[in-house]
C-alpha cells in the first residue's frame, strides 16, 4: 500500500460551506459551519452521534438543504446547478451499497454511465469493465445479481457504480459499516488504492476512529454540529484540540 499523499494547500476548493445552519423540528443541529475542502483531499468525518456528519455530506449533492447558508462545489453555488446534472457528476456510496436487486452487476454499474453516454454502449461497457477491475472484482461477476454476491462484493459493486461516471468528487456515508472486520480492512485498502490512482476528492463519514485515521489526509472532528478539529491525522494525534478529541483517540488501536 503506498504511503498517504499530502496535498498542497494552494489547490482550489472542491467543497465550501459558508455559514451553514441546520434546524430539525425547531431544534438547531448545526449552528454555523464554515469549512473548505481542497481538491484531492480524502477527508474523513467523525464525531458524536447526531452531530451532523451525514447531514453535511448530503448537503453537497442537495439531498438535504440547509436552513441557511451556502454550499459551493468547484467554486459554484449548488443553487446554480441543475440538480440532476450535479448528482450525476458526484459519486455517492452508502452503507450496504443499496444495489438495484432486479439488475445484474453490469447493469447496476452501468446505470449512470448509460445516462451520460446517451446509450453509447461501447463506451459504457468499457467504463464498467475498467471499474470492475479497479475495485477488485472478476468480470465473470457481471452477469450475477446482487443476492448472489457476498456483502463485501456488493459493497465493491456499489463503489464501482459510484465511480463509473468518473466523477471528481465521491461522497461515502459509512460505506463499510455493514461488513465484517476482515472485509472492512480489505475495502479500506481498496478505496485508498483507488484514491491514489485517481486523485479524486473524497468526503467519507465514519464512526470508527481507526478508519478515520487510516484513510484521511485530513480528519474533520465534529461535536454538536460544530467543527472541533480539522487537521491531518498526525496533527490530530500529536495535538488533540480538546478532551472530546482525546477521548476519540483513546479508542484508537
Amino acid at each position: 500500500m503506498p504511503e498517504k499523499k499530502t496535498r498542497p494547500d494552494n489547490l482550489a476548493n472542491a467543497i465550501e460551506y459558508r455559514h451553514i445552519r441546520m434546524d430539525y423540528d425547531g431544534k438547531n443541529i448545526i449552528p454555523d459551519l464554515n469549512l473548505e475542502i481542497k481538491k484531492g483531499e480524502f477527508v474523513t468525518v467523525i464525531g458524536s452521534s447526531g452531530c451532523g456528519k451525514t447531514t453535511i455530506l448530503k448537503m453537497v449533492n442537495a439531498l438535504i438543504s440547509p436552513t441557511a447558508g451556502e454550499i459551493f462545489v468547484d467554486g459554484k453555488n449548488i443553487r446554480e446547478y441543475d440538480l440532476i446534472a450535479l448528482r450525476r457528476n458526484i459519486g455517492y456510496a452508502i452503507q450496504g451499497s443499496v444495489l438495484f436487486p432486479h439488475m445484474t452487476v453490469e447493469k447496476n454499474i452501468a446505470f449512470v454511465p448509460d445516462l451520460l453516454n446517451q446509450n453509447d454502449r461501447k463506451r459504457t461497457r468499457e467504463a464498467v469493465r475498467k471499474w470492475v477491475k479497479i475495485v477488485g472484482l472478476d468480470e465473470d461477476m457481471l452477469s450475477r445479481y446482487p443476492n448472489q454476491l457476498s456483502g463485501g462484493q456488493q459493497q465493491r459493486v456499489g463503489i464501482a457504480r459510484a465511480l463509473a461516471a468518473s466523477p471528481d468528487l465521491l461522497l461515502m456515508d459509512e460505506p463499510f459499516g455493514a461488513v465484517d472486520e476482515i472485509t472492512r480492512a480489505s475495502l479500506q485498502d481498496e478505496i485508498l488504492r483507488i484514491y491514489h490512482e485517481t486523485g479524486i476528492t473524497i468526503l467519507f463519514v465514519t464512526h470508527d476512529i481507526n478508519e478515520a485515521l487510516k484513510l484521511g489526509t485530513k480528519i474533520l472532528v465534529m461535536d454538536h454540529g460544530e467543527v472541533t478539529q480539522y487537521a491531518p491525522p498526525d496533527e490530530i494525534r500529536a495535538n488533540p484540540a480538546n478532551d472530546f478529541v482525546k477521548i476519540l483517540l483513546a479508542r484508537a488501536m
